[in-house]
């Protein structure tokens, strides 16, 4: 057991990465649709590159979503309208008719009427009107002329003409029409007041009804129009993709996806999509293990970068599912944003291609959308720079959303021979995509809290001269926070001019001799007095001390909470270089068997471009302390000097900097210090 435990700790970084790798692997292929992928792709209006294609099998050609929208459009505009028939009107408008009619009935016996008979009359026609129909046409705008519709009492229907029914706009013809031939033509006007007043709409629509039977005319309508036969060509090689074989196609890579995922298929799917994804995830391990080599070995980083691309996976998955007309919604752009904000450009890059192709299994249009979202990520590798300036990340979404734009519209223009068939609401996709790529702004905050990394904005904050540490140095070394302020100001202007992370290596420079505070005065530049305490002390413990300010230093900043990014240039501004002056100081003072391992630092070296460039800027602005009477051609030697021996000592094998930018930042450093010593005229006193 004991011996299993050893082994597990000796091992349990490998473990753990091979854990995330599987429980990936596993997750990314449960999100996968179930479905079987058609092996031809095509495209309409482009021609077939294949051989010859026949019909594999017996299938029904599927209309199409215009072809089905068409039809649904038609079910809805030709729709049976129902109307309910409420009976209780009748009899309440004759309700009301006996009160109002007994005025009229007054006047009538004076010209010798029957009161009997003329009520009668009346009543002749409010059962006329209701065995009609009576309908409010002014709460029915629906209703067209000459249409058929459905009256429904009960449970009985009737179907009708709509002209048939009594509306309000012919009811005073249909008084008059009435009154026209009886002996009681005078009293019309009067009864046309009592009508009016009393009659009611005894018809009203049924919209419940109507619906229902147009959902049942939706759902039962049919899907496919035609068949085609298995042995049947489909399309030769060569021939152009039309509309007609661009349906077939369609219709076969549907029914092809539906039988092919069956149970006897399901576990080879199954195992094509597990080797597909992990052979991905190689690519990306082995990515890391040969250029990103201090990530690689970094579990907390590994762990952010594959979540990342789990987190895109997801949310695609999710919006495929349940909203795929709005998958160009998903800001994937935020992936290669926060990588690039905590790493570096090309492992930004290969990750966001990496997760791109595994979402080509996922989207619908796969070609059309791998290449939107690789080339989206292209640009915004290209434009992302300076995250903790909002301008810039506005400027660059909207570069990237303008990108996103122009290649939908070239597509379009491709797939549809021109301009016409534009879906505009892809543009507006394409800017809320912008709108929630900043999100990656929360985003990056979070991850710096919960993986305690360091990104350009909280670089920035590092390095205000007012943060805790540097106040603290500033106190109780101020040399040193001088020396580091010339230093961060070589490094920054270095880092500008060869297109390095310039906000990095300025915070760096500004924290690198951070261990300083806890003996700065064995350190000449704190000295302020000509009581130097490395008198008292041999040549080896001073040695000790100086490169004891390095460890120290680490000590500092992780008890403090600076980033590992931060960190880094601690661990490595000295590198493996020897602290020459006391290592010459033993071997002067005729020590037999002088170790020079003792008076080296313990690296690393660097191995970045930032950390190679604080090495050069700190050696050479430290030593330029040293010239008594400095001029430009003796500034330009010691720089030559001092960076051509951190050469010629391989401080800089590790790190992925050139000839030609070492030259540059040399020609950057010998131009700061001859401004920083350059003579001024003596004033007269």
């Amino acid at each position: 057991m004991k011996d299993f435990l050893n082994k597990y700790y000796q091992n349990h970084a490998f473990i753990y990465k091979a854990l995330l790798f599987i429980l990936t692997t596993i997750f990314i292929v449960y999100l996968f649709p179930k479905g079987g992928q058609f092996k031809y792709h095509f495209q309409k209006g482009k021609p077939w590159q294949y051989e010859n294609l026949y019909a594999p099998f017996d299938f029904a050609i599927q209309k199409s979503e215009d072809d089905l929208n068409n039809e649904s459009e038609e079910i809805e505009a030709n729709k049976q309208l129902f109307f309910i028939v409420k009976e209780e009107v009748k009899d309440k408008v004759k309700e009301e008719y006996d009160k109002k009619v007994e005025f009229i009935l007054q006047d009538s016996i004076a010209i010798g009427y029957s009161k009997k008979r003329l009520k009668n009359f009346g009543l002749d026609y409010i059962d006329k009107v209701y065995k009609i129909g009576f309908l409010n046409k002014a709460d029915n705008p629906k209703i067209q002329e000459n249409k058929l519709i459905t009256l429904r009492v009960g449970n009985i229907g009737e179907d009708i003409l709509s002209d048939k029914l009594l509306t309000t706009e012919k009811l005073v013809a249909s008084i008059q029409k009435h009154f026209s031939k009886s002996r009681y033509q005078s009293l019309e006007e009067n009864f046309i007041s009592i009508f009016f007043e009393i009659l009611e709409p005894n018809i009203f629509y049924d919209n419940v009804l109507t619906q229902r039977v147009v959902e049942d005319n939706l759902k039962n309508r049919s899907f496919t129009k035609g068949m085609v036969s298995e042995n049947i060509r489909i399309i030769a090689k060569g021939d152009l993709v039309d509309n007609e074989k661009f349906e077939i196609l369609t219709s076969l890579k549907k029914e092809y996806d539906t039988q092919l995922w069956s149970d006897s298929n399901y576990n080879w799917i199954v195992f094509g999509y597990t080797t597909l994804v992990a052979m991905v995830l190689i690519m990306l391990f082995l990515f890391l293990y040969k250029y990103r080599p201090e990530i690689f070995e970094n579990n907390t980083k590994i762990t952010l970068i594959f979540f990342n691309v789990v987190l895109m996976v997801s949310l695609v998955t999710i919006v495929q599912k349940y909203w795929v007309d709005f998958i160009y919604v998903v800001p994937i752009i935020i992936l290669p944003i926060v990588l690039k904000a905590f790493f570096d450009a090309r492992l930004g890059l290969f990750t966001h291609v990496s997760t791109v192709l595994l979402l080509g299994f996922i989207v619908p249009n796969s070609f059309e959308f791998v290449f939107l979202q690789i080339i989206a990520g292209m640009v915004t590798i290209l434009t992302v720079n300076e995250l903790h300036r909002r301008a810039n990340l506005f400027i660059s979404i909207a570069k990237i959303t303008l990108v996103y734009i122009i290649a939908y519209f070239a597509f379009s223009i491709i797939q549809n021979g021109n301009a016409q068939h534009l879906n505009w609401s892809y543009f507006g996709m394409f800017a809320l995509n912008g709108v929630l790529a900043f999100l990656s702004l929360f985003l990056i905050l979070i991850y710096e809290k919960i993986f305690g990394l360091a990104s350009d904005v909280s670089l920035l904050e590092l390095s205000s001269t007012n943060s805790k540490l540097l106040r603290e140095l500033n106190e109780k070394a101020p040399g040193t926070f001088q020396h580091s302020m010339q230093v961060a100001n070589l490094a920054e202007a270095s880092a500008n001019e060869i297109g390095a992370n310039a906000m990095l290596v300025r915070t760096g420079a500004l924290y690198h001799d951070i261990g300083k505070i806890l003996n700065p005065m064995y350190f000449t530049e704190n000295q302020s007095t000509s009581v130097n305490p490395h008198d008292e002390l041999s040549p080896k413990d001073s040695a000790e001390i100086i490169i004891n300010h390095v460890i120290k230093g680490i000590a500092l900043a992780k008890k403090n909470g600076l980033p590992d990014r931060v960190i880094d240039f601690i661990r490595t501004h000295h590198g493996t270089n020897t602290v020459y002056y006391f290592y010459k100081l033993e071997e002067k003072f005729g020590h037999e068997a002088v170790n020079e391992e003792d008076f080296k630092y313990p690296g690393p070296i660097p191995f970045s471009k930032e950390t190679a460039i604080l090495m050069m800027c700190d050696a050479c602005e430290a030593a330029s302390k040293s010239i008594k009477e400095p001029t430009a051609m003796l500034i330009d030697k010691f720089v030559e000097k001092v960076i051509d021996g951190q050469m010629k000592n391989g401080q800089f094998m590790n790190a992925n900097i050139t000839f030609k930018e070492i030259q540059t930042i040399k020609k950057v450093i010998k131009k700061k210090l001859n401004n920083i010593y350059h003579l001024r005229i003596e004033y007269p006193e």
